[in-house]
This record gives structure tokens, sequence and C-alpha cells, in this order.
């Protein structure tokens, strides 16, 4: 076991700003690591949290604990169980959020796993299980909010992709692929969203409008680095320009940043939160 736990930054504690005061943030994957950074972020802008998990019921009970504690803001947080790799679990949250809050104002597409391969050795399950839970699923989440933005004519869609999607790396062929699929469909989406909104007379001068963006982490510390060895971890620290890995909560502040209404002139663009790693 290495020392990850030791250089995280303890989350913020209390509302501490009001930028997403009313709003209503679905975050995928949002129970744990940066998706719960993510939700923590958000919540202490003002905002009501849906986290979606895939299965881990007990880790879903202590983050809501976790947040009823840690956080004494006007929102608030309900869970939501599904696989994003399946649409019709995807439309059912999406419909289960809706019923509980009454609105989606943001929507953060965090859900990812690896299977790590050189390309050579890598199975049709391996490849075709992580394009479906990262990139087919970010779709499927996306499509049906998309289609409650636009009725409301506002909305924020964020995709947590990654910077090995920009780079590419040895033995993952397939999360690369998947994440760097989602750098196409933000900005597809990006254009899409603007341009039915104007087509239909709604793209206001000061209006919020409906974004679409994605934030593209380097390498965080969070529990899926936990056992990789020391030495490794070393290696990768050795080649990001500023020495250490990312913190969770500085992926967060990104998303609250792009999630708030006085982000409307920023959408289709890709933010590399990578320590320079990529540049």
């Amino acid at each position: 076991m290495n020392n990850i736990s030791s250089t995280i930054i303890e989350p913020a504690t209390g509302a501490i700003g009001e930028k997403l005061a009313g709003r209503v943030a679905l975050v995928t994957g949002g129970t744990r690591g940066i998706g719960a950074s993510i939700c923590r972020s958000l919540a202490s802008q003002g905002a009501s949290v849906a986290a979606g998990y895939s299965g881990n019921k007990d880790r879903a009970d202590q983050f809501i604990k976790e947040f009823e504690r840690d956080l004494d803001g006007p929102g608030r947080a309900t869970v939501h169980q599904g696989n994003v790799s399946r649409p019709e679990d995807c439309r059912r949250v999406v419909q289960e959020v809706l019923q509980e809050h009454g609105r989606i104002d943001i929507l953060v597409n965090n859900a990812g796993i690896t299977m790590d391969k050189m390309a050579m050795k890598m199975s049709v399950e391996d490849w075709n299980q992580v394009i479906a839970v990262n990139l087919s699923g970010s779709f499927y989440m996306a499509q049906p909010v998309l289609e409650h933005m636009v009725e409301r004519g506002t909305g924020r869609i964020i995709f947590v992709s990654s910077v090995i999607g920009e780079t590419g790396n040895i033995g993952q062929a397939n999360y690369a692929a998947s994440k760097a699929g989602m750098l196409g469909l933000t900005k597809t989406l990006a254009k899409e969203a603007a341009f039915i909104l104007g087509r239909s007379g709604r793209l206001e001068e000061n209006g919020v409008g409906i974004t679409v963006n994605t934030v593209t982490p380097g390498f965080v510390a969070t529990e899926m680095l936990e056992n990789v060895p020391e030495k490794v971890l070393d290696k990768i620290r050795s080649q990001i320009p500023v020495g250490r890995l990312c913190h969770p909560e500085e992926i967060a502040r990104v998303v609250h940043f792009l999630a708030a209404d006085a982000s409307a002139y920023i959408t289709g663009q890709v933010w590399g939160v990578n320590g320079g790693l990529d540049m």
C-alpha cells in the first residue's frame, strides 16, 4: 500500500457560495473518488446533488451520511443506482431524479472504468465493456438530460474525460479510445444544443443557455491508484511538470466553475487539469 491517501486535500465543509443556489446536479459515479468531490463542490455552491452509482450500496449509503454530516447548505443529496452502459437504466435514473428534484440543471458524466491490457492481448470483451461504460454511457445519460434541458432552454453538461484520451497510453487502447471519443461527443452536443436553441429563437444576449464541456484530469490521487506500486507512482510524478498527482478537489472546482450561469460563453471546450502533463 502506498501513501496516496496522505496527499489528498481535505474537502471543504459547509456552504461557501451561492453560484449554484437552487440548481440540481446529476453526477454519475458520484459516490466515490472524483465524483464524490464533484458532488461536494457543487453542493458547496448551493446545488442539490443526485449521485449515481453502479452497485456498491454500502458506499452510496456512506456517501449520504458524509454529505449530511459535512455540508450545511440549502441543497440536499439523493443516490440512484444504475448501470450507465444500459440505456434503459440511464433513462430510468433521469426520470427518478426529475421526480425527486423536479429538474436537472447540471449533468456531470463522470462514471468510468479501466481494463488495462496491451492491444494485441486485449479481448473483445475488454474493449467492448470499457467503451460501453465510458463512451456509450456518456451518450446514454446525455441524451435524455439534453431533451429535458432543451425543453427548459438552459443547462450544463460536463464530461469527465482523461488526459489519456489526448495522449494515449501503453496498455490502455480501450480507455484512451473511450475518453478521446468523449471529446468529439462534447463538441457535437455543444453545437447541436446551440443550433436547437437558435432555431427556436431562444438564444438570448445575456442568457444562461445550454453548454457542453469536458474536463480532462491527469493522474488523480484517488483509491484507483492505491494499489499502484510506489516506484510506478514516482515515475509518473517525474513526468508531471508540477511534480505531484492531482487532488480530486482540483477537478471538482473546474466542474463547478463550468456549471455556473456566468460560464455561459464557454461551450465545446476541453479543460485540461493535468499539472502540465500534456501541453
